[in-house]
């Protein structure tokens, strides 16, 4: 019975995206970084409940941290519980953060959280990317080569 319950944890959450990112920034470098959580955050994402409705990135005193990233509470933990909507500090090394603080000094530049995944070794890990917004005609460019995509694999699937 356990190693069902082991696998069954295994297989629950493969990764959790940012959709909206995607859609509304141009993505221009990707970096992967760790998270400081408590315990019961890394079960509520294990359980995929994670939002990323208006979460954030952004740089005090050297450090990266993400704002507004909701994980919800775990439901099985006990008054020690997380609190729901906290800053949270993510793990680069000082070289990544010196490259990325020098490119959002720049006009327009962005840090945008893409996706939460757990690592082979089990630990949550955190995509975030450098970003320039896109504009409205942007928008719809993505979405007509989207339509094109998409119509390309209907063809080909029959």
């Amino acid at each position: 019975m356990t190693v069902c319950n082991e696998v069954h944890l295994q297989t629950v959450m493969k990764e959790i995206s940012n959709r909206s990112a995607t859609y509304n920034f141009a993505i221009e470098q990707k970096y992967v970084a760790g998270m400081v959580l408590a315990g019961t955050e890394i079960k509520a994402i294990r359980q995929g409940k994670v939002s990323f409705n208006d979460s954030y990135c952004l740089i005090h005193d050297d450090e990266l941290w993400i704002k507004s990233l909701h994980i919800a509470e775990y439901s099985f933990g006990t008054a020690n519980n997380h609190d729901p909507v906290k800053d949270r500090k993510l793990l680069l090394n000082r070289k990544e953060i010196r490259k990325i603080v020098s490119k959002t000094k720049e006009k327009g530049y962005t840090i945008v959280p893409l996706r939460i995944f757990m690592s082979e070794s089990g630990y949550a890990k955190i995509e975030i990317a450098l970003a320039k917004g896109k504009k409205v005609h942007d928008k719809r460019d993505s979405i007509k080569a989207k339509d094109a995509e998409r119509d390309l694999k209907r063809t080909l699937k029959y």
